[in-house]
């Protein structure tokens, strides 16, 4: 963690780390504090006093305990993301302080892993890889590793917003049939010649399900034993979202029972850690929160969050306001 420097300059607070695409840009017009990938809730609450400029991640809880170490002179939170559900947004609207994500950037990166995971958990290709890589394959069978094909199946996704729809788009491809959920009608949903149907509806008739909705208090654990056992025996659950839309307890029981074909997740629940038991349960592909890991997502990304505080700091309307 970087000590402070003393400058008349404005000071931006980067709680972790910044890629050189957006820090380069702040560091030539401000003073940085940096509190680096290893810093201690600790560590940051002492860097942050003084901040104009607060940049954050989805790692980064940010309430009135951050807030009030920062001060009062802070104009901006800034969250390398495109969820902001680690913002109490509420708390920085009465504060007067502005908060910006990173929206688009990652729709590309984000949708074509959800679709590597489906694919992966269709063909079962974690537990095959596994049993080469043990020795244990002594040849061919043919009742192994059977999946489903992603040609003409039926494919429901829960909400259709920028990755939602850009994942629709992509499995157009194998010639899917398309459902869709979600609050109200959505045009991109008549663009990709798609159904809307209610959620249990969908998770019955989809022969893979793909989650696209926020992490909130309303969508917590959307997805639990009776979602889980309408998907079915030979249905596939995909998460690129949040975590907390599935219960984790009920997929690994699923998984292990037999209930649930497979599942490819890139996030879940109290993510870094994940348990035992879903480390271990069969049919599970499992990647570490890696959705808009591209170069080209994740400079964006950077490049966006740099001119969103730049913008304020200048006195400016920042592009990607969401409080």
């Amino acid at each position: 963690m970087e000590g402070r420097r003393l400058s008349n300059r404005d000071t931006v607070v980067i709680a972790r780390e910044l890629l050189p695409a957006g820090d380069d840009l702040l560091a030539e017009r401000f003073e940085i504090r940096r509190g680096g990938l290893d810093a201690s809730r600790q560590q940051l609450l002492t860097l942050a006093p003084g901040a104009d400029a607060l940049v954050t991640d989805l790692t980064v809880p940010v309430g009135d305990e951050l807030l009030d170490a920062c001060g009062e002179g802070l104009r901006i939170v800034a969250n390398f993301a495109v969820g902001y559900d680690n913002i109490d947004l509420q708390t920085c609207r009465r504060r007067g302080i502005a908060v910006t994500n990173t929206p688009d950037a990652l729709t590309n990166a984000t949708a074509e892993l959800a679709v590597t995971l489906t694919l992966a958990a269709a063909r079962r290709l974690t537990d095959a890889e596994r049993t080469v890589r043990d020795g244990r394959w002594t040849g061919w069978a043919p009742g192994d590793f059977r999946g489903i094909e992603l040609s003409g199946a039926t494919v429901g996704i829960v909400g259709l917003g920028r990755i939602g729809s850009r994942y629709g788009e992509l499995l157009r491809g194998f010639s899917a049939r398309l459902l869709y959920t979600s609050r109200s009608p959505k045009p991109e949903g008549e663009a990709l010649g798609a159904e809307r149907v209610g959620l249990h509806e969908l998770l019955e008739a989809a022969d893979v399900v793909s989650l696209h909705a926020p992490g909130s208090p309303e969508t917590h654990h959307m997805i639990g034993r009776e979602e889980l056992d309408l998907i079915g025996p030979q249905g596939v659950l995909v998460n690129t979202a949040r975590g907390t839309l599935v219960d984790t307890d009920a997929l690994v029981a699923a998984l292990a029972d037999g209930r649930l074909g497979a599942a490819g997740l890139d996030v879940f629940e109290g993510e870094p850690e994940a348990p035992p038991e879903l480390l271990a349960a069969p049919r599970l592909t499992l990647a570490p929160h890696m959705g808009s890991a591209t170069f080209t997502a994740r400079d964006a990304m950077a490049r966006m969050v740099a001119e969103d505080v730049i913008a304020v700091l200048e006195g400016r309307e920042p592009a990607h306001r969401v409080a």
